[in-house]
């Protein structure tokens, strides 16, 4: 629909932007940390863009204060960060190292400083090592009591002060990725073992958003999902259902359990037929119904365009890690649908399709299925930046990229959606996991690539000034 005009964004719109620990901190054995999935993984060769690692990063864990003085010379409402399990528990569980504790806390009082709000996310992929040697770590029952632990820990710790906590992000990538694709730790492809931790993935988040109101935390709780809404290419009627099976096995799968605390029929009858359900055990049902989110977090890059596949058509592909334009793979579920390029939209380098229209689409999708307030807790795009002699980095792309995402916004606030806030991915240059130093998101350009020695140092990029206008003016001129 067309609006003759827009309404504002709220009045306590949280503007933000986001990181996560292993992504930024760096410092990986330092002050008692313990070794992470994610800090062995990146030691098998070929499996990250030359090579690259976490140990220092962007050094945030030594640089946090220049970082958080960034963010409140640009205006930040919030900033989105998360908390490395084996900063607090090395080996996922026992003693509390203090150390590791002692930084976010020293982290987040220097947010409130400068009046900036936390948002803690308890899980953003780097599960302690020693849970995965000793019983295989999410593909046991067993992390349902330790991972609740560590997050009762944090919530005790901050209560009061963060107010707004993400409990899993992007259950949907950590656990395809890393049990059907074998991108990401631990490295699997096996579908029955997917849906198995899938599920109890699934029971982790409900025992802890369960626990965060038990407890009678103040504050707001909610899953952030990666959410890539589905087209069909056109009106054919066999493509319209390979768009809206896609849909249901790859967005309502993961949704409708955190929202209604079911899995939907037609994904479980499908599943079932072919001997991938999960396993349900007494008082699953239970957990699951029990642990409404107060919000749902939504990480929006792309929407994705199908045609009917048929069970002899191609599998899952090798994604683009390299930012070699067009070099993806073709990708589907055979039986079910295959992935085709949007011929109204346009691809990054990296291939992820730029439809800025798909966010406004996915925020009205969530409204009209689960009538729940959105976080969006990341949305942004990776390129090459380029840093010129007088230390200027002019991303007009990355302007013209968010800016059009935040009118998104503003026209789903006008259909009736409620969204709390707009986190951008990323804040600082990161590791950008897989594809190295070269793939650039921030507002802040950080003096840093694939080889060692370089200084760190922090440059604004043009994006940065373009941001710190949109805050100022609460997004109202977008």
């Amino acid at each position: 629909m067309e609006h003759k005009q827009l309404d504002q964004f709220p009045e306590d719109f949280l503007w933000g932007s986001a990181s996560a620990a292993y992504q930024v901190e760096g410092a990986w054995n330092g002050d008692g940390k313990g070794v992470s999935v994610w800090d062995e993984f990146v030691r098998i060769p070929n499996k990250t863009f030359k090579g690259t690692n976490g140990n220092v990063a962007v050094d945030h864990y030594h640089r946090y204060k220049e970082d958080i003085a960034l963010m409140a010379e640009q205006g930040l409402k919030t900033y989105r960060f998360s908390v490395a399990w084996t900063r607090i528990f090395p080996n996922g569980r026992g003693e509390i190292n203090e150390a590791g504790l002692q930084f976010y806390k020293d982290l987040v009082d220097e947010l409130i400083v400068h009046n900036i709000e936390p948002m803690l996310t308890l899980y953003h992929w780097d599960l302690p090592q020693a849970l995965q040697d000793e019983y295989q770590g999410w593909e046991s029952r067993n992390i349902i009591e330790d991972f609740t632990n560590y997050a009762t820990t944090l919530f005790e710790a901050f209560r009061g002060k963060v107010n707004y906590w993400v409990s899993l992000n992007e259950q949907n990538i950590f656990t395809s990725l890393g049990y059907l694709m074998a991108a990401h730790p631990p490295g699997v492809t096996d579908s029955k073992r997917f849906y198995e931790v899938n599920h109890i993935a699934n029971l982790v988040n409900a025992s802890v958003i369960k626990k965060f109101h038990d407890m009678e935390m103040p504050g707001k709780i909610g899953p952030s999902f990666a959410y890539t809404p589905n087209y069909s290419l056109d009106s054919n009627p066999v493509n319209v259902l390979a768009a809206e099976d896609t849909e249901e096995l790859n967005a309502n799968f993961w949704m409708d359990v955190y929202l209604y605390g079911k899995y939907p029929i037609v994904a479980m009858k499908y599943l079932k037929d072919r001997g991938l359900a999960p396993t349900f055990e007494a008082g699953d049902e239970e957990l699951l119904a029990a642990a409404k989110p107060d919000f749902l977090g939504i990480n929006y890059y792309q929407s994705a365009t199908d045609v009917f596949n048929p069970t002899d058509g191609v599998g899952l592909g090798k994604m683009n890690t390299t930012g070699k334009k067009g070099s993806s793979e073709e990708s589907g579920t055979p039986g079910v649908s295959k992935r085709v390029e949007n011929p109204f939209v346009e691809r990054t380098n990296w291939d992820w399709e730029i439809d800025p229209q798909g966010l406004r689409i996915a925020l009205r999708r969530i409204t009209s299925r689960y009538r729940i307030p959105v976080m969006i807790t990341e949305n942004g795009l990776g390129e090459y930046d380029k840093l010129t002699e007088d230390n200027q980095i002019h991303d007009d792309y990355r302007i013209n990229y968010l800016e059009s995402h935040v009118h998104a916004i503003r026209e789903a606030i006008t259909d009736g959606a409620t969204v709390l806030g707009y986190c951008t991915w990323s804040y600082t240059d990161l590791l950008s996991w897989l594809n190295g130093y070269q793939k650039r998101y921030g507002f802040v350009y950080v003096d840093r690539d694939e080889e060692e020695g370089k200084t760190m140092n922090r440059y604004k990029k043009d994006s940065y000034y373009w941001y710190q206008k949109v805050i100022a003016e609460n997004g109202n001129n977008c």
